[in-house]
């Protein structure tokens, strides 16, 4: 099977979705002229035309209730954040519009709308470009949130997203643009909220999601090393959350670790935390713990930064503890 980049992943979806309906189009900051800040989006301009693939000025606020009101009107958009902190100045459209209004109107519109960018550090961005609010809108009823961990999975779960009729929050990270993985050449689609098994284990749950499942993987072929074998649940989606998968899995180990990168309060691990504790109590054999970022702002310096996300040397310390000291 071929090997493509995360990036062009996205772009196979967003293409051939943009060529099977003709409603589907694309808007954000340099989405067009500039193939997109990140590459995502390019060459879409020369093949769709500026009437779907379409620049907006510097206004979030602006062009996300652009959408919000053309996916009322029968359209279907994608809305590009150049980074999901920008997303803020949105909040309002994405909130107290999109999310909420086939209650308000009794059913009466629909929005067919995905939200899309990266989230989470990037490297030396500073606290302000370096946020994660997944569980920010997973709290929010109305919306959907995914978040994959490689091409494959990003592919599929980007056609679904655009063909749900409900708004979609999909969000992606910097730093796994460039990463490869094997993607099918043909038409397939994911389900929006199933966790998918990564790795195989018996002894410990690790779960995790985004770019954190690297961390997650790198734990486990580590403690193989020492005869610990870690089953390893990609999320995928975090609204909604496949708890089922879950609880399975921590019925066969009876010990879990979540790799989260949020800060720790009332994050997507709190969630499943209290999930496990009220439904499989009996089944656990040790305290689950958590890995998430510090509960600070995150620096610039590269050496706050190693020191506040999770990482596999914090990973594995859990793993452990859930293993050996319960």
């Amino acid at each position: 099977m071929r090997e493509i980049q995360f990036r062009e992943a996205l772009r196979e979806a967003m293409s051939e979705e943009m060529r099977r309906d003709q409603n589907v189009f694309l808007m954000g900051e340099e989405v067009a002229e500039y193939n997109g800040a990140y590459k995502v989006s390019q060459g879409m301009l020369d093949e769709f035309g500026p009437e779907r693939v379409i620049d907006t000025p510097i206004a979030e606020l602006g062009f996300a209730g652009l959408g919000v009101g053309a996916a009322m009107s029968g359209l279907k958009p994608i809305i590009e954040f150049m980074t999901f902190n920008f997303s803020l100045v949105a909040i309002d459209q994405i909130i107290n519009s999109a999310a909420k209004m086939y209650s308000m109107s009794g059913g009466a519109y629909s929005v067919p709308i995905v939200f899309r960018g990266p989230t989470g550090n990037a490297g030396q961005l500073g606290a302000t470009h370096s946020s994660n609010f997944e569980n920010w809108f997973a709290n929010t009823p109305g919306l959907k949130v995914i978040v994959p961990s490689n091409p494959y999975d990003a592919k599929g779960l980007m056609k679904a997203a655009i063909r749900d009729p409900d708004p979609v929050i999909f969000m992606e990270s910097e730093v796994m643009y460039s990463d490869k993985g094997e993607v099918p050449e043909g038409e397939y689609l994911l389900p929006i909220g199933v966790a998918d098994v990564k790795r195989k284990g018996k002894d410990v749950t690790v779960i995790s999601f985004g770019k954190m499942m690297k961390v997650a993987l790198g734990a486990a072929e580590e403690m193989s090393k020492e005869g610990v074998e870690c089953e390893v649940i990609d999320l995928r989606t975090v609204r909604p959350i496949d708890y089922a998968t879950c609880v399975e899995s921590l019925k066969k180990t009876n010990r879990v670790v979540i790799v989260e990168e949020a800060n720790p309060i009332a994050g997507i691990s709190s969630e499943l935390t209290y999930h496990f504790q009220r439904h499989a109590f009996d089944f656990l054999d040790a305290p689950v713990i958590r890995v998430n970022s510090m509960d600070i702002p995150l620096s610039y310096s590269p050496t706050y930064i190693e020191a506040t996300l999770p990482n596999i040397k914090r990973t594995v310390e859990a793993i452990k503890k859930v293993m050996y000291k319960a």
